[in-house]
């Protein structure tokens, strides 16, 4: 077969690479309201997961259509995970300058905080990592979501750890390699996430057919 051709293993690649990179400049254009980034990484999310279980879409409709179908719901999740992120950072540095200044039983009692805060980060990137895809394939309020974000995350660590893996090298290239990659940036990021997430999906509730029912 022609590798050029249409149906090759090497088109196919080549036209998801483009959809990333597409999908990417959607992200970014409609992040920039910066209290809009749950919902439209949501969007993200909704187009990457059809992708990954090679379903035909339309990508930039898609994108549009989940942005706008789960903008409340995103929006709202978002919002409040900023604030938690927010009151992180803002422990994490106070707690790591007061146990760099103490010595003795209280610089004990500041690196047991400090412990205690990154077992807390882990669990907020949990959630940061698959709570937007869950609101992307499925129905569920919030609580729900938040639930099985923890769950599914803790319970598949592979996943979870790769997810992360990816998002990390991705930043490091662009940062520390070469800069012109962020064109694929968070579109990429998310189709390779989806890859891996959406076998998790289908053995936690079936085929997209099956979770529909």
């Amino acid at each position: 077969m022609n590798i050029f051709s249409y149906d090759s293993k090497f088109s196919q690649i080549m036209i998801k690479l483009s959809f990333s990179s597409w999908l990417n400049v959607l992200w970014m254009l409609c992040s920039l309201p910066i209290f809009t980034i749950g919902a439209s990484t949501t969007a993200l999310y909704s187009v990457t997961l059809k992708i990954a279980d090679d379903a035909e879409t339309n990508v930039t409709k898609q994108f549009f259509q989940a942005f706008k179908e789960n903008f409340a719901q995103a929006t709202r999740l978002w919002l409040i995970l900023l604030a938690v992120g927010a009151v992180l950072g803002t422990d994490a540095y106070i707690v790591t300058h007061l146990r760099s200044a103490s010595t003795g039983a209280p610089a004990v009692f500041w690196t047991l905080n400090l412990a205690l805060l990154i077992a807390a980060a882990i669990v907020y990137v949990v959630l940061l990592i698959y709570v937007f895809p869950l609101i992307a394939r499925f129905e569920n309020n919030d609580k729900a979501m938040i639930k099985n974000a923890l769950l599914i995350g803790f319970h598949y660590l592979f996943c979870t750890i790769s997810v992360a893996a990816i998002h990390f090298a991705m930043f490091f290239a662009v940062v520390a390699i070469f800069t012109p990659l962020v064109i694929f940036g968070e579109g990429l990021c998310a189709l390779l996430s989806s890859l891996l997430m959406i076998n998790v999906f289908h053995l936690v509730a079936g085929t997209p057919e099956e979770a529909e029912e």
